[in-house]
């Protein structure tokens, strides 16, 4: 129904993954298979609503209207069987603001904030930026898969923790934490004091049969200390429109919160952004589901090319999301002749592991959200670059 084969050229429109190579790797001739967006032309009723609004043609002041937070409480009861309430939505221009925000509302300076590591590198920025001090549990790689190491978690807790902010699904390392794990953890935080900021961005993306699992709804005592924040961005490939819902139940931690969006005047977000948000959560089930088929096709082709032609460089099996987690270890080479060899002779774009914690040493993060053409390509020239050395 939806052609996820298409090649859609990106370059030369103010496009971060295409367009801003020279800045981020200091060359332009490679295949760019690295940021967090995916190469798909956006469900036709997103572009529907753009298409008519441009034909408006007047772009003025604009908010959240009740319709949209609707339509954003009635997917997440459809898809994922959290019941929200309007009240406890507010907005954010996106996930990273709305983290840097949460850990200045809910910390002072010096506090301890907790992140699972290897991470999406904004979580250590948000913290370290903001003069908290940073706090890594590394998480445990047992039958090719990560896990949390509970006795190192628990034992952090204990040391005077004040937040804790957990990637759900986690980015890069692919897992989607089961319903187990996440009480696991809540209740940890629960006995120890520790409020949780829950980036769930990848919520919508859960593959293979895996379900995703709202920490929020675990129980009542788990919601009063979580902050929620979701997006249509990663799910419909939007993130331009810069358009976050946080959430969050408990009336204290929304006040506290709320104060600071509106101190800084971050409230209003942009026509385009509840626009499209609207529009995805009202008619995107269809365009997604097709998609994770599509997505799961790219992954299953990726792990039996390697298997068959580079069984020395090992995937991490993805249990949600866009993004692989490809280990290089076995190669012989250290990290940064796997990076110089990628870049220079495969002339491929892709995310270096240490960028999320020193954990990710030897790995590096391949972004598989776009046309199987383009997966084939890309592995065609890491096979052609890593072979002769296997």
């Amino acid at each position: 129904m939806y052609n996820f084969d298409q090649i859609i050229n990106r370059r030369n429109t103010a496009c971060a993954k295409y367009d801003n190579l020279a800045n981020v790797f200091g060359v332009t001739d490679i295949l760019p298979m690295w940021v967090a967006d995916m190469d798909f032309q956006a469900a036709p009723e997103i572009l529907e609503a753009v298409r008519q609004c441009c034909e408006k043609g007047v772009f003025g002041y604009t908010f959240r209207t009740d319709e949209a937070k609707q339509a954003f409480i009635d997917w997440t009861a459809r898809r994922h069987g959290w019941q929200v309430k309007q009240e406890w939505i507010l907005s954010s221009p996106g996930i990273v603001t709305a983290l840097s925000l949460a850990v200045r509302v809910y910390t002072g300076k010096g506090d301890k904030v907790l992140i699972f590591t290897p991470v999406y590198p904004p979580f250590h920025a948000v913290v370290k930026d903001n003069q908290r001090e940073l706090v890594c549990s590394t998480l445990k790689v047992e039958d090719g898969h990560y896990r949390i190491d509970w006795e190192d978690f628990e034992r952090k807790l204990q040391e005077g923790v004040k937040l804790l902010i957990i990637s759900n699904s986690h980015n890069p390392v692919g897992r989607v934490w089961t319903k187990d794990e996440l009480t696991r953890v809540g209740n940890l935080c629960l006995q120890h004091g520790v409020t949780i900021l829950s980036d769930e961005i990848h919520a919508d993306l859960a593959l293979f049969g895996h379900k995703h699992t709202v920490m929020a709804a675990l129980s009542p005592e788990i919601a009063d200390i979580t902050v929620t924040m979701m997006a249509p961005s990663k799910t419909f490939n939007i993130a331009g429109m810069m358009n976050s819902v946080i959430v969050i139940s408990s009336p204290e931690l929304r006040r506290r919160f709320e104060k600071e969006i509106l101190c800084l005047h971050l409230d209003l977000g942009n026509i385009f952004g509840h626009i499209t948000l609207e529009a995805a959560y009202k008619h995107g089930d269809a365009w997604l589901d097709e998609m994770l088929r599509y997505l799961e096709k790219n992954i299953t082709y990726t792990r039996q090319f390697l298997q068959q032609e580079l069984p020395r460089v090992k995937m991490i099996p993805p249990e949600g999301s866009f993004l692989l987690w490809l280990d290089f270890r076995d190669t012989g080479l250290t990290h940064e002749q796997v990076r110089e060899k990628l870049l220079k002779e495969a002339k491929i774009g892709l995310n270096s592991g240490t960028d999320f914690g020193e954990e990710g040493r030897g790995f590096f993060r391949m972004n598989i959200g776009c046309p199987l053409a383009t997966v084939k390509e890309g592995l065609e020239r890491i096979k052609k670059t890593f072979i002769p050395l296997l």
